[in-house]
C-alpha cells in the first residue's frame, strides 16, 4: 500500500517503513509520533482512491528519527570591475522521519 501526502507545500510518495527527509518540524522531538493529514491519494496494487482534494478519513503516522542538516550551499556574490566578493554558506535544517503506518 501506498499514499501520496502533502507537507507544507511539497508532495511525497510514501509507502510503509520508507524512512523520509522532510522539511524541520520545531516541536518534534526524536522518538515521538507525528501525524500526516493531508492524503491526496491511496493505492494498493489494484485500487487507487483519489481525494478532492483530500481522501476523506485517511491519514499517515510516523515516526520521528531525528533532525539532520543538509548539503552546504555555497552562495557567491561577484561585481565585475568593483572589488567586490562576498562568499556565504547555509546549511538547511530537515526532519527524518520513518513511516509506520497508513490508515485508510
Amino acid at each position: 500500500m501506498y499514499a501520496i501526502i502533502r507537507d507544507r507545500g511539497m508532495q511525497y510518495r510514501v509507502e510503509q517503513g520508507q524512512v523520509l527527509t522532510i522539511d524541520l518540524i520545531e516541536a518534534a522531538e526524536a522518538g515521538s509520533q507525528i501525524e500526516l493529514g493531508e492524503v491526496l491519494l491511496i493505492g494498493d496494487g489494484e485500487t487507487v482512491r483519489v481525494g478532492a482534494p483530500l481522501v476523506s478519513g485517511a491519514t499517515v503516522r510516523a515516526e520521528v528519527i531525528g533532525e539532520r542538516k543538509g548539503e552546504k550551499l555555497v552562495i557567491f556574490r561577484y561585481r565585475n570591475k568593483k572589488r567586490y566578493r562576498r562568499r556565504t554558506g547555509h546549511r538547511q535544517r530537515y526532519t527524518q522521519i520513518k513511516i509506520s503506518e497508513i490508515i485508510a
